[in-house]
């Protein structure tokens, strides 16, 4: 496994598929397609990224990546777009990404909102904020800016910006490599990591770089490529990502304090031109974490929910991903940390997903990532 990986066509990569971490004894072409029944609740979102349940109400707030916050109530659909949002720089993947809840949003009514903003020579900044919540909901009061990503990003792609706390109210931002795949290795770099971050902005004084001479204090992991989902596991309150390979590999992980997770040095896909990764030193990489689980030809992963309700018992241990390319949503079946099962629903829709949510009444929720971007509600079909 530690030989240069040079595939010359991706029906080459299905002979890949037995990963260090966990062996898959399928390929993408023989995942079983599952029924599901499905509601749609909302449409005419412009590109939907993120959605964030507001407890005790059927209701969720909704980032549209143009730039706008809405709020969506089962009796009374979509908002227009609320007040009080940062400015937001838009450019191809660049714009308004996730919206998280505050752990003590009951009492505080604070809403977190990642986003790019515009730098000094009109390149884009990752940034993070939080704003509180109007009492009549008609938008956040005293945003406020407290974390932006330096140096200014080079380009609109690559660029992460998924949100996720931890048990102790500190905040995981995943940052892309913003296509400089070697920044993903520099630990000078924000660039291609997974940070953490207090409630404020700040550097948490237990993460695993504070006292490395010339790394940047905020990283969790680093060799991250793009990561664009993230969630904690509730049985094991561990943090798990999804992630973006290039043209294949897009991988399943359990990012742990200080590690490596090897792009561009150790990947399981190619370049866009088909030809390999010029870094690459093969699938694995002495030193670094390998995947949980990965795909030769990429679904292009996205949001990603746990299923710990109770509603529909088929689907208890279940991690659900949207995927972009894959036009489908991804059932993955979990036993502890290992995956043993996957299927794909909704891909007689066609349509991108983009964020998957559990709902307070045990269903899932996804918005898709369309122009005439939809909210779905997802039950298991006959």
């Amino acid at each position: 496994m530690n030989t240069l990986f040079r595939p010359t066509a991706l029906s080459m990569l299905a002979a890949l598929f037995l990963s260090p971490a966990f062996a898959v004894d399928k390929s993408p072409e023989s995942v079983p397609e599952a029924n599901a029944k499905v509601e749609e609740l909302a449409a005419g979102l412009d590109h939907p990224w993120s959605l964030a349940f507001l407890p005790g109400q059927q209701a969720a707030l909704i980032t549209e990546r143009s730039g706008q916050l809405r709020l969506w109530r089962a009796n009374k659909g979509l908002s227009k777009p609320l007040a009080g949002l940062p400015k937001v720089w838009v450019a191809g993947q660049a714009g308004l990404w996730d919206v998280r809840l505050a752990p003590d949003f009951a009492s505080s009514r604070r809403v977190y909102l990642s986003f790019a903003q515009q730098g000094d020579k009109g390149q884009a900044n990752a940034a993070l904020g939080y704003g509180r919540l109007a009492e009549d909901d008609s938008g956040l009061k005293d945003f406020k800016t407290i974390f932006v990503q330096q140096p200014a990003l080079s380009s609109g792609i690559n660029l992460g910006g998924r949100l996720a706390f931890d048990l102790q109210g500190n905040i995981f931002m995943s940052t892309g490599d913003n296509n400089q795949r070697m920044s993903a290795q520099r630990l000078d770099s924000l660039k291609g990591k997974i940070l953490r971050l207090t409630p404020e902005g700040g550097i948490p004084q237990d993460n695993p770089l504070v006292n490395k001479p010339a790394a940047k204090g905020e990283i969790w992991t680093y060799g991250n490529r793009n990561v664009q989902g993230l969630a904690i596991n509730p049985w094991s309150h561990a943090l798990w990502e999804t992630e973006h390979g290039p043209r294949g590999g897009d991988e399943v992980n359990l990012p742990q304090a200080g590690k490596n997770y090897g792009w561009p040095l150790a990947t399981y896909g190619i370049n866009y031109s088909g030809q390999p990764i010029p870094e690459a030193k093969g699938t694995h990489l002495n030193g670094a974490e390998d995947p949980l689980y990965y795909w030769p030809v990429s679904p292009a992963l996205s949001g990603m929910a746990f299923y710990n309700a109770s509603k529909f018992p088929q689907w208890d241990h279940s991690l659900f991903i949207g995927a972009l390319a894959g036009r489908s949503l991804i059932r993955l079946t979990l036993q502890g940390n290992k995956i043993i099962a996957e299927e794909r629903l909704l891909s007689e829709r066609n349509e991108r997903i983009r964020e998957v949510r559990l709902g307070e009444d045990g269903y899932i929720y996804v918005l898709t990532d369309e122009s005439n971007g939809k909210l779905l509600k997802v039950a298991p079909g006959a």
